[in-house]
């Protein structure tokens, strides 16, 4: 963890980073590192911020370092992140300070020679000789972990490459996370969990059993699909983007939102991506902040609005639909689009469905044999990803 003794005075300063930046660039809001909490991640002995910072949104580098000033030591990323280019820039902010931080990465690789192909790239791209945390990444049922790929986390421990594997997961995660309790593969589960999801305690007492069990629990999609964070000069969704971006937000719900996930101790780490030092200030306060009777007001009402649009995760739709359309990826990867507005990381991730999949028109259909229990209106949603992203 990092030596915060000689950070103070250069917060205190209006984080006076090592990039350039002009004179009148926005300073960090909220607390000093101090109030930064950090734990032990499961039984791997890593501690960590309990703030991560995800890497699949970060395109400026005085970002990351203002994150790490801030006190956030645990950052994520994938091989498939803007090519290859998310870990190029986590590689080169923290050159000289590997020892400080906690590098997480992915690879989607379905056998056991590419995961690790992917992953002497990934060491090349840090600009390092191992990583933190290796993870196995969109891993929604057991079939989606054959071919090797444990063997693969096995062969790179003791080549040293990695320290600790990891299996992420989009859906389905009541089912697969006992699957990688009982296997006793896994250190780390990187799972979905937010304040949307139904309000039963399967998912809490589940994350209990696993983080009880040893294994480091890291939560993503915390904040239910971001539609209050639109960015304001972006003209995909309206000519007028800020009154959208006012419509949809309920000021404070992304803060609500982080409290609520960080209101489970069972949870050892989440991680949010961040493109600027507004939200990375929203963000370092909600750390140490409980979450209120106030906080589950504003939850109710951003609820309201993202209940037709926001993939619960659930499952309920897998095979459903009888063109083959996998519906809750496409879900998700809207929502990178009109939820976080990256357009260009939802083309991407839709460019990687197979090319049966990319060329059916849910317009064509008289009626949508999928139906949401969460109530979703899919067809729509579906027919805008089509008309989006195709």
């Amino acid at each position: 963890m990092p030596n915060w003794s000689s950070r103070r005075a250069f917060l205190a300063s209006g984080l006076a980073l090592p990039v350039a930046a002009s004179a009148n660039q926005t300073r960090l809001a909220g607390p000093p590192p101090e109030s930064m909490v950090y734990g032990t991640l499961g039984k791997t002995g890593l501690k960590v911020s309990r703030l991560g910072f995800g890497g699949n949104v970060a395109s400026d580098p005085s970002v990351l370092a203002a994150a790490f000033d801030a006190g956030i030591n645990f950052f994520d990323t994938a091989r498939i992140y803007n090519n290859g280019n998310s870990e190029r820039m986590l590689g080169a902010v923290f050159a000289g300070k590997r020892k400080d931080v906690v590098l997480a990465t992915k690879t989607t690789a379905k056998t056991k020679d590419q995961a690790l192909l992917d992953l002497d790239a990934s060491l090349k791209a840090f600009g390092t000789d191992y990583i933190d945390i290796w993870h196995l990444h969109g891993r929604n049922a057991p079939a989606d972990v054959a071919d090797g790929l444990f063997e693969a986390q096995r062969t790179a421990k003791q080549q040293g490459k990695i320290r600790f594997a990891g299996v992420s997961m989009h859906f389905t995660m009541k089912d697969m996370i006992p699957y990688l309790m009982k296997l006793g593969q896994t250190d780390i589960i990187l799972c979905a969990y937010n304040f949307s999801m139904p309000p039963d305690m399967e998912m809490e007492n589940t994350i209990a059993a696993a983080r009880q069990a040893g294994i480091g629990i890291v939560a993503m999609k915390t904040m239910a699909g971001g539609f209050a964070r639109i960015q304001l000069g972006d003209r995909l969704y309206t000519d007028n983007p800020k009154a959208l971006t006012d419509k949809l937000k309920h000021p404070g719900a992304m803060v609500s939102a982080m409290k609520w996930a960080f209101r489970n101790k069972n949870v050892d780490n989440a991680i949010v991506g961040i493109t600027d030092r507004d939200q990375l200030g929203e963000n370092v306060a909600a750390v140490a902040q409980p979450f209120t009777d106030g906080d589950r007001q504003l939850l109710a009402a951003q609820m309201d609005f993202i209940r037709p649009l926001y993939c619960r995760m659930c499952g309920a739709c897998a095979g459903a639909c009888p063109r083959g359309l996998p519906v809750a990826d496409m879900l998700r990867i809207l929502s990178y689009a009109d939820g976080y507005g990256q357009f260009s990381m939802a083309r991407d991730r839709f460019l990687e469905l197979p090319e049966p999949v990319r060329q059916v028109r849910c317009s064509d259909c008289a009626d949508c044999a999928v139906h949401c229990p969460n109530g979703v209106r899919v067809p729509d949603r579906l027919r805008k990803a089509q008309a989006w992203l195709s």
